[in-house]
């Protein structure tokens, strides 16, 4: 996938489909230095709490997510990025049927 990926120009958005209550991924990067997954949640769907040990970012491209980093709550809507920080507990869950981008660095 990754090299088609650095031939053509893709539309996010449509390279995976919410299903009912479950959450989807697609790796569109893995690499050693680090990984892009596309995901999709449907409504209450999400990752348990949980920690890497590499910083992550999260780009919201629809929908509404609640983030938790470290017991503080965030809210993202479309278009919204957080960057979730190494070795810090946390989880996601889906308000609404949502797709995002998590690019997680390695090095």
């Amino acid at each position: 996938m990754t090299d088609q990926l650095k031939s053509e120009v893709l539309h996010l958005t449509d390279l995976l489909q919410i299903q009912a209550g479950a959450v989807v991924s697609r790796t569109l990067v893995n690499q050693n230095t680090g990984t892009v997954t596309l995901f999709a949640f449907d409504q209450n769907e999400g990752l348990s709490e949980h920690t890497a040990p590499y910083d992550a970012s999260v780009h919201l491209l629809e929908g509404e997510l609640n983030v938790i980093i470290a017991g503080q709550p965030y809210l993202l809507n479309a278009g919204d990025l957080i960057i979730m920080p190494a070795n810090q507990p946390h989880e996601l869950q889906a308000i609404s049927p949502v797709k995002m981008l998590l690019v997680m660095i390695r090095s």
